[in-house]
């Protein structure tokens, strides 16, 4: 299924069965917008999509860095998410050190040098509190979508906007991280319930963003629980996968591409996105992992990956970051899609390791015959 309307580029690439072209010849004149979805839809293209994430503490730290890469190398991938109300339950700020609420009433520690918040103390923690709980009618803000909108408007570029929708990790926040996972494993009708509410929280958030003129919405979750033991990839395919069978139902209805961010290991959870429908996944995968999927899945969705972030991170060095960017190129980088080139850009990561790891996608590679 090609979702949306895309500009074929002619004299480019090969076939996927037996690929005869590995990296740009010529700078196309192709839009961001029309790379990425090809890119997206297995089609050739010019060059792999760019999408350089910028994590807390870089734009105050680098804004002169960062106007640099954007003017170099400008993203293909604009993420137009407006920023969070406050809301009733919010208090203090993400963007200043020390801790803040968010809108669901967690409470959550600031992480350092673009590392994620660690939560303090789930709002559901006690039993006693689940009957009084009433999830953030943020969620379907008005104001929020017409930001947005306004947002895509104004760019050429492929606009991604970034969900709520990822109903494991939000139990584990609202519940409690050891809690949830015994409630699952004993498969507890209280768990059960508040997990048919949210589902309906998330769904109508999802019919939100799929009004919207975004052209992809990431949803997602952290599957490393998933991926530990075999009882809990049943419990994810008996439990979880469903709801996200009806996320994907409302978007590509809606001519939505579907975009997965995991924080931790799939497992065998990538064949369930395949069947699912989602379109690119990102996910921390070692190369070696990468390169082994890439042999097995290459055609059926696309990998929304670069390098690890530690291989871009100090104290990497230039050379060792093209080395990690080839050898993910040459098995997945045939100018026929299946590749984002997606990297972290922390505050300790100096500019020329973004520019090194932009300018390796752009050299021409060794054609396969």
């Amino acid at each position: 299924m090609l979702r949306l309307t895309s500009v074929f580029v002619n004299g480019i690439g090969g076939s996927l069965g037996q690929p005869t072209y590995h990296g740009p010849r010529v700078e196309q004149s192709m839009i961001s917008r029309d790379r990425v979805i090809r890119t997206l839809n297995q089609q050739p293209i010019d060059r792999a999509p760019r999408d350089i994430w910028l994590l807390p503490g870089i734009e105050a730290r680098c804004p002169d860095d960062i106007a640099e890469i954007n003017v170099r190398f400008p993203p293909d991938i604009v993420h137009v998410n407006s920023p969070w109300p406050v809301g009733k339950r919010g208090k203090g700020s993400s963007s200043n050190s020390g801790t803040f609420t968010d809108v669901w009433g967690c409470l959550w520690r600031e992480g350092e040098n673009g590392s994620l918040p660690t939560l303090i103390e789930s709002p559901l923690a006690g039993a006693a509190q689940l009957a009084d709980y009433r999830f953030p009618p943020e969620l379907l803000d008005g104001h929020r979508v017409a930001k947005v909108n306004k947002g895509c408007e104004s760019t050429t570029r492929f606009t991604l906007a970034h969900s709520e929708a990822r109903p494991l990790d939000r139990l584990r926040q609202l519940r409690g991280m050891e809690t949830t996972l015994a409630e699952l494993t004993e498969n507890k009708p209280a768990l059960h319930e508040l997990l048919a509410k949210l589902h309906v929280c998330l769904a109508r958030e999802i019919q939100h963003w799929a009004g919207t003129n975004v052209d992809g919405v990431v949803i997602g979750d952290n599957l490393a629980w998933v991926a530990s033991a075999r009882s809990h990839t049943k419990i994810w395919r008996s439990v979880f996968k469903p709801l996200y069978l009806e996320y994907c139902r409302i978007l590509h209805a809606q001519d939505k591409f579907v975009f997965f961010l995991s924080n931790g290991p799939l497992g065998d959870g990538l064949e369930d996105l395949i069947e699912m429908g989602v379109d690119a996944v990102h996910a921390p995968w070692s190369r070696t992992d990468l390169i082994d999927l890439a042999d097995r899945r290459r055609g059926q969705i696309t990998f929304w990956s670069g390098i690890e972030r530690n291989l871009i991170e100090p104290p990497q060095k230039c050379p060792q970051i093209r080395a990690a960017v080839f050898q993910i190129r040459k098995v997945l980088d045939y100018g026929a899609g299946g590749i984002i080139a997606q990297s972290a850009w922390a505050p300790a990561t100096p500019i020329r390791s973004i520019i090194t790891f932009c300018e390796e996608w752009m050299i021409q590679l060794p054609v396969t015959v």
